[in-house]
């Protein structure tokens, strides 16, 4: 019995002083948001965000004025996954799987109490959303050219280095700035982006410059951050109105979406943290694969989308050309066909393959980390053998 009470008191003085020392190393460093990670993380059983849980933030609405749904294939849900495919897929936790050829719907497919109605975390698919809107804000007059600087926007970018990013650098994750993207580093910049409250001030405090705008593409989601407050700043309009205006409108999505804020009222997460659903998500595949039209009606200009699902023309952190990443887009090639796609973190993909006209949407709560030969990840793979399986 005393052996007994020793223990539980030391159990006791080891939790105290973790949770001292804890409270000390946020208070000391000032991140508050530390406190709402471990509340939404660590104290409910999980290790990191989930891909349903925008409830704990705030939103705001992407409005749906002009639902219709996709036009439905004659071989509607006819074909059936292979059973390897279908392991694989509940093997990363799978929750939903859509397959769209030829414009029309051919395959829908959810798991574990998930519908075509449930809404998801896109994370960095968000990502292909923002860069689109600086496509629209330019067709719209509000900003002049890609080119444009983003001191333009941010004025304390022209006391230093910065003044030399434009907006393109932004787009292109070529901007040199120096953001810490680690997501197993609670005090890197994903993690104060996702939980903090003062969304500008964590992108704008990065002032190291690791190379010339420009030269080298390095995947940091500051840079969304940052487009994404320019182009509210320029249109005098939040992200998400934005956004239902020139896409989930006239995209005729069927759901409403929700943007993540950084605080009421606040900035939306450009860099993640659109909440829809699959097939709505789809949708941004077939304005893409059409160039920028839709139904007959050209929305978005076709040489930006070219521009997007191209590479841009400055080198990889290993000295080599980029080929792998456009205007927000994700680029590759699968047996011989394009491929464009967003992803996001926990194995969100809209992917869309061009020769065969399929677009595919794969939403989960996990992904597979190592990668095919030519840079995709191995997931991507798996949902285009699905979707040419199914269209057999």
């Amino acid at each position: 019995m005393k052996i007994l009470k020793k223990i539980i008191k030391y159990l006791s003085i080891t939790v105290l002083v973790i949770f001292l020392v804890i409270n000390a190393i946020i208070i000391f460093s000032g991140r508050w948001y530390l406190y709402k990670a471990i509340g939404t993380t660590y104290l409910h059983g999980k290790s990191g965000p989930s891909s349903t849980e925008y409830q704990i933030f705030e939103n705001r609405k992407i409005a749906a004025s002009n639902p219709q749904p996709w036009p439905i294939s004659k071989d509607y849900n006819t074909g059936k996954l292979s059973n390897d495919l279908e392991n694989k897929f509940k093997e990363v936790e799978v929750h939903a799987f859509v397959v769209i050829k030829n414009d029309t719907l051919i395959h829908e497919q959810y798991w574990d109490h998930y519908s075509d109605t449930s809404h998801t975390n896109s994370f960095s698919m968000a990502k292909s959303y923002t860069g689109a809107l600086l496509g629209f804000a330019i067709q719209d007059g509000f900003i002049k050219s890609v080119n444009e600087p983003v001191s333009k926007y941010i004025p304390e970018f022209k006391n230093d280095w910065r003044s030399k990013i434009t907006l393109q650098h932004l787009l292109t994750m070529s901007s040199g700035i120096d953001f810490d993207e680690s997501y197993a580093n609670p005090f890197s910049y994903p993690a104060e982006g996702y939980y903090g409250t003062d969304l500008l001030k964590a992108s704008t405090q990065y002032n190291k410059m690791a190379s010339e705008p420009g030269t080298v593409y390095k995947y940091l989601s500051g840079n969304t951050a940052l487009l994404g407050y320019c182009i509210a700043k320029a249109t005098k309009k939040p992200l998400s109105i934005y956004l239902s205006e020139k896409l989930w409108t006239p995209l005729n999505c069927e759901q409403s979406a929700y943007w993540s804020l950084d605080t009421k009222d606040g900035l939306e997460k450009a860099f993640c943290c659109i909440n829809s659903n699959a097939k709505d998500f789809a949708r941004m595949g077939k304005l893409y694969m059409h160039l920028g039209n839709w139904n007959g009606k050209q929305l978005l200009d076709s040489n930006y989308v070219r521009n997007s699902i191209s590479p841009f023309n400055c080198n990889e952190e290993d000295c080599k050309p980029n080929h792998t990443y456009g205007y927000a887009w994700w680029l590759t090639e699968y047996k011989g066909m394009t491929v464009f796609y967003m992803q996001g973190m926990l194995g969100q993909y809209l992917i869309c393959v061009h020769e065969k006209k399929l677009i595919i949407t794969r939403l989960g709560r996990k992904r597979r980390e190592n990668k095919g030969t030519n840079h995709y990840p191995i997931d991507v793979a798996y949902c285009i053998e699905a979707a040419l399986t199914l269209n057999k």
